[in-house]
């Protein structure tokens, strides 16, 4: 019987059982959730905003980018990558853009890519529009994104380190023959790197990618050492093997690379036989196809944990 207890004591704290306790004042307004149209280089676009419990009364808040994959919605971001617990917890603004048809220009030769689609201008004017109309700190603005959003992920932290103070990217990396090689900010941008071994859409080995819009991309590896030298962190990382707690398939090993300048850091957590998915997030297509989700450790919580401790 203890046996037994104690098993669902664990499963409500790893899985969707668990609830956030949120601290309430006098006169706090609701969550809200709406989409928001604006006009960028003559082009109607769109994005979702998820404005936290007592937001009225938080002051200046963080804002998240969660970004879709190719051929996803802000709202299959919002089914994969729920942040919206940690928002109403913790007071943050969420944001959960359109690609156009379903893509992102991400440098590699995407549907938006070929259009000649501005994407990272698409992001710079929401920043805009959330800081003018809601009470977005513009110093606390972060990226995270998985596959094609994480590519882009990657993209605006190369060229909006204006905007943005961290970048999270899962099962991506970085296109390589436009958008790492021009990769030289001289802003220090904090980034995590999330990606299976498995991944049978983006190679973690990186080199030339056969699904989806294709192009040559980075390994795993070379997209960490990429930020490892933007923000001239250690070279040897502090390594760590998390704890298998679901007993799934998958181990994941977390490696610290810190020391970087104004406090920067970089992050890998390499999930072995982990496939093209968010840990602990909907598994929206078959394992054959997309393969394994980890429950070893949930995205959402370890991306903004990371996040919270950096500013621009």
């Amino acid at each position: 019987m203890k046996s037994t207890i104690l098993l669902l004591i664990t499963w409500c704290t790893l899985f969707a059982c668990r609830k956030e306790n949120i601290v309430t004042q006098p006169g706090d307004k609701p969550s809200e959730q709406k989409t928001i149209n604006l006009t960028v280089d003559g082009n109607t676009r769109s994005f979702l905003v998820y404005l936290p419990v007592g937001y009225n009364n938080a002051g200046k808040m963080p804002m998240i980018f969660a970004i879709h994959g190719g051929g996803g919605s802000p709202q299959v971001m919002l089914n994969t990558a729920d942040f919206r617990a940690i928002a109403d917890k913790d007071k943050v603004v969420l944001v959960y853009p359109a690609g156009i048809q379903n893509n992102w220009n991400d440098g590699r030769p995407t549907t938006p890519n070929q259009l000649g689609i501005n994407d990272v201008n698409f992001f710079n004017q929401m920043c805009d529009y959330m800081i003018a109309n809601y009470a977005v700190d513009g110093t606390r603005i972060y990226a995270t994104g998985i596959s094609n959003g994480g590519f882009m992920s990657s993209r605006l932290g190369c060229e909006l380190s204006n905007r943005i103070a961290a970048i999270a990217v899962n099962a991506a990396t970085i296109e390589a023959t436009t958008i790492a090689s021009n990769c030289n900010t001289t802003r220090t941008v904090p980034a995590m790197y999330i990606h299976g071994t498995n991944d049978l859409l983006v190679p973690f080995i990186g080199g030339q990618m056969t699904a989806g819009a294709g192009g040559t991309i980075l390994s795993h590896f070379q997209a960490v050492d990429k930020w490892v030298s933007i923000n001239v962190c250690n070279k040897t990382p502090i390594t760590t093997d998390l704890p298998d707690i679901a007993n799934d398939g998958t181990t994941i090993k977390q490696r610290i690379y810190s020391g970087g300048k104004n406090g920067s850091e970089v992050v890998s957590y390499v999930i072995l036989n982990g496939g093209h998915t968010w840990p602990q997030g909907n598994q929206n297509l078959s394992e054959a196809i997309v393969g394994k989700t980890s429950q070893d450790m949930n995205a959402c919580d370890v991306i903004w944990t990371f996040f919270k401790r950096f500013k621009r």
